[in-house]
């Protein structure tokens, strides 16, 4: 078993050093013709840009896409810079310097990894695959027994913030990094994924479709962990099943089939606020535009927001999405399974949790306010604040930083729900509805709790289950996702998932006036 791991983890590393290095890899020559082409295609009128590029790189050869992208942002950046000080606003190139850079780059690539994207994907999909499957399957066949304990996930470094861990977080969230804001550099990785984008959408891939196809591929090869470790528990393999199947084919094939078929990219399991674009001007625009598929995609996200979510969370709490569709909760339900202990458990982080998840809320639908205002009244402010504005501080705050470079590049140091306990919108929303009016709780028989501490040590959302446990109260919170993996780890089956009518769910606060009630009675009497 060992050397079949060894032989693993080092295919994995080989796959992924290959990966690295392909950023460093390949050559790039704009040509005349490409550059034309776009300065006609997005209407470019600024003469500063256009000589600047022609000058310095239109036709000149560059050896890796970072001195590439330092011509192009920096020809861009100084003609807009000008262009605005003269007022020139006709003139100004208002795309982003780095997305600009990339389609490109895109455009530009040539050489060994452009002219074999097959062999390089072997080399580097390929070889992390197999090397993860080959390091995880004798793993997980020795810690998966029914009645899952701890396992000594404290003393390895790869689960308790040691050295791998902390290279996990660095790799994560410096991925994330030049995938939201620098994917000039990271041309050569959609280069190996092009052949998988051609088929599917008929367009070269893209950074976002690079992702959606890491994003899956991670999942899937995951999943295959949470097979095995919790094989004995059904509800772990349909719930594994189902976000990986909503994953693959909602989010990720769908709408790149949709692409093929000119019509508008959309996730049809993407409800608002989560989805927090949905109302943008841009979008709304497209989908009237697209006729009567673009309308039904609008009549669908309202009806799923507006009715879908609230009814399906009153009989099945918030798990029915959190755990069984969302791709954020599937990322973190998979790839993140082995960092769930990680989640801090203190009452400060209860408190900081609150304020935070529900400040997003209310920060998504006063934008959301602004955006529907200005798209109907004609106005780009509304009390002396552009929408613009503050669209680009959610989109850059919320949308990149929280969702993506924190709430999954941190893992492996705060715990595999950072964004959905401290950041998601759509959570808090949820929560909302699950805590006041949904049938859903967590039942337990506190006479049987031995006091292990797996069902708290192994909850992803930081709530103190074994508190519950030992009081033999109802686990109602607005936080729980229902994942159910306290009651797959308990030894002697006191926590179970229940779905059952209003009344029968305890209220903790409830129980402790009343049970204070009681006693002040009692005392009076003597």
């Amino acid at each position: 078993m060992k050397q079949i791991q060894y032989i693993g983890l080092g295919l994995f590393l080989t796959g992924l050093a290959i990966f690295i290095s392909l950023i460093f890899l390949g050559k790039y020559e704009l040509s005349q013709d490409v550059f034309d082409e776009v300065v006609t295609n997005k209407g470019i009128k600024s003469e500063l840009f256009i000589n600047d590029m022609n000058t310095n790189v239109v036709g000149n050869e560059f050896s890796n896409p970072f001195s590439f992208s330092s011509k192009v942002t920096t020809a861009l950046e100084s003609a807009n810079t000008t262009h605005k000080e003269n007022s020139e606003w006709d003139k100004v190139i208002w795309t982003k310097p780095h997305s600009f850079s990339y389609e490109l780059a895109k455009s530009s690539g040539n050489g060994i990894i452009k002219d074999n994207k097959m062999l390089f994907w072997i080399l580097t999909f390929g070889l992390g695959i197999l090397g993860a499957l080959l390091f995880i399957i004798p793993q997980v066949v020795t810690l998966g027994r029914p009645g899952i304990k701890n396992n000594g996930i404290y003393h390895h470094a790869s689960t308790s913030r040691g050295w791998i861990g902390w290279f996990v977080f660095i790799f994560l969230v410096s991925f994330y990094v030049l995938l939201y804001f620098y994917p000039d550099f990271i041309v050569n990785w959609t280069y190996i994924v092009d052949p998988f984008s051609m088929a599917l959408s008929g367009n070269l891939a893209s950074q976002w479709f690079l992702y959606g196809f890491l994003y899956s591929t991670v999942m899937t090869v995951m999943a295959v962990r949470m097979y095995i470790k919790y094989r004995h528990n059904k509800y772990q393999i349909l719930r594994t099943t189902s976000v990986l199947f909503f994953q693959i084919v909602f989010a990720f094939l769908i709408p790149e089939i949709l692409v093929r078929f000119e019509k508008p990219w959309y996730d049809f399991k993407n409800a608002f606020p989560l989805d927090y674009d949905f109302f943008f001007s841009w979008n709304l625009n497209q989908l009237i535009e697209s006729g009567g598929f673009g309308l039904f995609i609008l009549v669908w996200g309202i009806v799923l927001t507006v009715v879908v979510v609230p009814v399906m969370v009153y009989f099945f709490g918030k798990r029915w999405y959190c755990s069984w569709v969302c791709g954020c909760g599937g990322l973190a339900e998979t790839l993140g399974d082995p960092y769930r202990q990680l989640s801090d458990k203190s009452l400060k982080a209860w408190q900081v949790e609150r304020w935070l998840v529900h400040g997003v809320l209310v920060f998504a639908l006063v934008m959301t306010g602004f955006t529907l205002y200005s798209y109907f009244s004609g106005a780009d402010a509304v009390l002396g604040i552009k929408t613009q504005t503050i669209q680009d501080i959610y989109g850059f705050l919320i949308g990149a930083i929280f969702a993506g470079v924190i709430g999954t590049g941190f893992y492996p140091i705060f715990g595999n729900r950072v964004w959905c306990r401290f950041g998601c919108p759509l959570a808090a929303y949820l929560g909302f509805v699950q805590r006041f009016k949904s049938r859903f709780r967590i039942t337990t028989n506190g006479g049987q709790c031995i006091s292990c501490g797996n069902c708290s040590t192994y909850c992803e959302q930081g709530i103190d289950v074994r508190a519950y446990a030992q009081k033999g109260e109802n686990i109602i919170r607005s936080s729980c996702v229902g994942c159910g993996i306290c009651a797959a780890v308990c030894p002697r089956g006191v926590l179970k998932l229940e779905n059952g009518p209003e009344n029968g769910r305890i209220n903790p606060t409830e129980i402790l006036l009343g049970n204070d009630v009681d006693l002040m009675d009692l005392l009076n009497q003597k």
